[in-house]
């Protein structure tokens, strides 16, 4: 006879190993599938800004130009896209420091506009995190033009 104790580990292995079944290939519908971010073409031209303190990032198909007021020429960065569930990746490096954005839909302010912008924004550059909004060339903000 099997002891209580094992018997109890045996049921509890069978049971996750059907879990993981059903997650890695268990058939067409797996829970939590959810189709990757559309919302964002990838020849689309994506603004995204910040105050306190000021930035932006402009998205050109793989290349990201980040400005800051003391760097307004901004300086061009190799980046990743990734669709995730709810939006949209980037990922490089500036400065050797691994830099990460996530663009998700959402009416956004800047706080110091009139303006709404159709994305929020966050960016992560080495620990530090910033917030902000974000536009394409296609999905453009409501507002004044130049506040």
């Amino acid at each position: 006879m099997i002891g209580k104790e094992f018997g109890t580990r045996l049921l509890i292995a069978a049971f996750a190993s059907m879990g993981l079944y059903a997650c890695f290939g268990g058939g067409e519908d797996q829970p939590g599938d959810v189709p990757a971010f559309e919302g964002i073409g990838d020849s689309e031209v994506i603004t995204a800004l910040g105050t306190e303190p000021f930035w932006s990032g402009v998205v050109e198909g793989e290349r990201l130009t980040w400005s800051t007021p003391d760097n307004i020429e901004g300086t061009a960065i190799d980046i990743t896209r990734f669709s995730g569930n709810g939006g949209l990746g980037i990922s490089g490096e500036l400065e050797g420091a691994a830099l990460q954005m996530a663009i998700t839909p959402g009416e956004c302010s800047d706080g110091m506009s009139d303006r709404t912008y159709p994305y929020t924004v966050t960016v992560t550059i080495g620990e530090a995190q910033l917030n902000g909004c974000g536009y394409t060339d296609q999905q453009g903000f409501s507002g004044e033009e130049t506040p």
